[in-house]
């Protein structure tokens, strides 16, 4: 049985765990921007930078979870990162719920950038690189921020709120602590403020429920990708129905978030009666 800080010293745990969380993933995405534009420097066409965060995403799970550290500590370091595998069907129901949620809040995003003036996300100019390249490099921003927020926040940070006893209410501090990160690099608007609040809810809810951060890595990868290569570059298109009208699209990304979320839900709740976590959620 793992031993847990003692009750007095999880005020501590908490702070240092939300400052670790904070810094780690600021440094993560900073390696990771810097290596990319080295790459797309030197040649474009060899996704070498993708090769390197690929190792250093690996080394920072296994630090985290223990691997280096002295057997004294693996213990303590597991319970921290909550990366420990579940049964298949907990994994498969968690997913399912999440990627669920991840095609709402894909039709979420339209709707409200149809609705409100706000700046959108679409991204660098890629299309003279190699479609390689592209796509490779997509997928390991995706990976890398997935692991890291992961593991920091809900795995490191959520899991020392839910420990000292905040129970569900870990999920909400959780989400209005990465708020402002989020702010910082998309904008101080209610709209994205909104966004991020319902993603981040979404996936400490599936850490709160599971007791494990892998399904959430598996969720937040793919939403990553999913909006770096199908949602966000399409902002500058989108157009607000004040001005032209509510055309088709935007009604079929109206059901498209209504129906999805309500399927995730319908998810959600197979998966707290697989966990037993139904009542506490």
């Amino acid at each position: 049985m793992t031993k847990l800080p003692a009750r007095s010293s999880l005020t501590a745990t908490v702070l240092w765990t939300g400052a670790l969380a904070i810094v780690m993933t600021g440094v993560v995405s900073g390696l990771w921007a810097a290596l990319l534009g080295a790459n797309l420097a030197t040649s474009p066409a060899v996704p070498w930078a993708a090769g390197v965060m690929a190792l250093v995403i690996w080394a920072l799970w296994s630090y985290l979870g223990g691997r280096f550290a002295p057997r004294t500590t693996q213990a303590a370091r597991r319970t921290l990162l909550r990366g420990e595998p579940l049964p298949v069907p907990v994994t498969a129901w968690a997913i399912g719920a999440g990627v669920l949620w991840v095609v709402a809040l894909a039709g979420f995003w339209t709707v409200l950038h149809r609705l409100t003036a706000t700046h959108g996300n679409p991204g660098p100019d890629l299309s003279k690189l190699p479609p390689a390249t592209v796509i490779v490099s997509f997928a390991m921003a995706a990976i890398s921020g997935g692991v890291s927020e992961e593991a920091g926040f809900r795995g490191y940070f959520q899991g020392a709120l839910e420990r000292r006893g905040l129970g569900p209410l870990a999920i909400l501090v959780t989400a209005l602590v990465m708020a402002p990160i989020h702010a910082l690099t998309q904008g101080f608007v209610w709209p994205t403020l909104l966004f991020y609040l319902l993603v981040d809810s979404m996936l400490g809810a599936l850490a709160f429920v599971t007791g494990s951060i892998r399904p959430g890595v598996v969720v937040h990868t793919t939403g990553l990708f999913v909006f770096f290569t199908l949602v966000w570059p399409n902002d500058a298109h989108r157009t607000l129905i004040w001005a032209d009208g509510a055309d088709i699209g935007f009604w079929l990304s109206l059901a498209q978030t209504l129906g999805f979320a309500a399927l995730g839900g319908l998810a959600f709740v197979q998966l707290m009666r697989l966990t037993g976590r139904r009542e506490a959620a």
